[in-house]
């Protein structure tokens, strides 16, 4: 694993909450990290475009992996849906953590909060 992939695994993985997570390049649209056996390469446009329609988002919801997410909070930095999703937007990436039932939402978002911000936003990525 590089180091990315070791940072969303000790950060999120870990904490039992999180199923899934991606760290995903804006300008490029391309996957820098993720875990092994979870590929969003085909959607990362759509996951890129998410924040630039917030307002479409939050009305329709969000479509991933064949599935519509409704939106609860949806803003120029962060996109929280129901049953598992959360997006983290930094200046140059976006982070996706991926929950499922059992899991208690409110950890996975803190845990990709806490990841975006102290440590993606204060380092300029």
């Amino acid at each position: 694993m590089n180091l990315m992939q070791n940072l969303l695994y000790d950060s999120l993985i870990r904490t039992s909450h999180v199923e899934g997570a991606v760290l995903i390049k804006i300008k490029e649209g391309l996957v820098c990290a993720s875990p092994p056996r979870f590929h969003v390469r085909r959607q990362t446009q759509a996951i890129i475009d998410a924040f630039k329609n917030a307002s479409t988002v939050r009305k329709e919801g969000l479509n991933f992996r064949e599935k519509n997410y409704k939106c609860v909070r949806t803003d120029k930095n962060a996109i929280y849906a129901k049953c598992g999703l959360v997006l983290v937007k930094t200046k140059f990436h976006i982070l996706m953590a991926t929950y499922r039932e059992g899991m208690f939402p409110s950890v996975c978002v803190e845990a990709a909060e806490n990841l975006g911000e102290p440590y993606l936003r204060r380092n300029n990525q």
